[in-house]
């Protein structure tokens, strides 16, 4: 999963903030600062697991304060390569 695939999954699920640029560099922009708290995160994963069918841990999701640790995150249960930029 990639950052693009990400934010219009938070957009989809949660919407977006007036003044804040999901388009721009968020990958290490703390979820609260761009709107979303861990409710709005919680239920994003919860579409990711079910669209990949993966399993994130409540505390891996707590851990995840930022789009590029939670890319991470999900990314690890994917198999797939780590985030580097905003890809």
């Amino acid at each position: 999963m990639n950052l693009k695939e990400l934010t219009t999954l938070l957009r989809d699920c949660a919407g977006v903030d007036e003044g804040v640029d999901l388009d721009g560099d968020v990958l290490d922009v703390p979820f609260d600062e761009l709107g979303y708290d861990s409710l709005a995160v919680l239920q994003v994963t919860g579409v990711i697991e079910r669209d990949y069918k993966i399993q994130l841990s409540d505390d891996t999701v707590a851990e995840a304060t930022t789009p590029r640790l939670l890319l991470e995150f999900i990314n690890e249960q994917l198999g797939a390569a780590p985030v580097a930029n905003a890809a």
